[in-house]
């Protein structure tokens, strides 16, 4: 697995969001991505999923320009190699958990199977998946999020703000289970974060800002 920005620039009309944005992810690396509140974080990781279009420079992933793919194909490209943890957690709230961990393995195709019971556990969560998602806590949501992120065991795992509405402990339980299985699948995860202490558990981090990104 390897992703791979080049010159990478996003506008909204007149206004630049980033700019000359180059770097690359290899596979299993875990790189922290921080910066001021509005420089374009979070669309920067839209943009290496290829959720969102930018203006110039390209996008690789496992080989693949997103920019020749159409919608189709770059949700199929996300659906088996991308798993993405979404600061709001967007479950769904009238399945159940382990419904909410098995959706990728149903969009591809794949049986809900031990699999969901496995990553459940993982992130501690066993026993808990015939609840609904009201009946949880903001870190157990968020582990859920984790959990259906990573069970299709995707090359490229991209988190946004994952502990950003949790207290500390909560968040530094968030992040373990995160970079363990992480770990564990030999994934690449791309972090943005405010946290200090999250981006402290690195292999790399790296400032973005308007003109570019650069290392810490």
């Amino acid at each position: 697995m390897k992703l791979e920005l080049k010159n990478l620039s996003k506008r909204y009309a007149e206004t630049s969001v980033f700019s000359r944005v180059s770097l690359e992810v290899a596979a299993g690396e875990f790189v922290a991505i921080v910066g001021e509140s509005g420089v374009g974080k979070s669309t920067l990781l839209n943009c290496m999923a290829g959720l969102d279009d930018w203006d110039e420079g390209s996008v690789t992933l496992m080989g693949q320009d997103l920019s020749q793919l159409n919608a189709d194909q770059r949700a199929l490209m996300r659906r088996r190699h991308v798993g993405f943890v979404f600061q709001a957690f967007h479950v769904l709230p009238h399945l159940d958990v382990a419904q909410n961990v098995g959706l990728p393995l149903l969009l591809l195709g794949q049986q809900i199977d031990d699999r969901v019971e496995k990553m459940l556990a993982a992130v501690g969560l066993q026993g808990l998946g015939t609840r609904l998602p009201q009946q949880l806590s903001g870190g157990q949501l968020q582990r859920v999020a984790i959990a259906r992120a990573l069970v299709h065991q995707p090359a490229l795992l991209l988190a946004d703000e994952p502990t950003g509405n949790l207290d500390p402990t909560t968040a530094a339980t968030v992040m373990n289970a995160l970079i363990a299985q992480t770990q564990e699948h030999g994934a690449a995860l791309v972090l943005v974060t405010h946290s200090k202490a999250a981006a402290a558990r690195a292999d790399r981090v790296l400032i973005l800002s308007s003109d570019g990104i650069r290392a810490a």
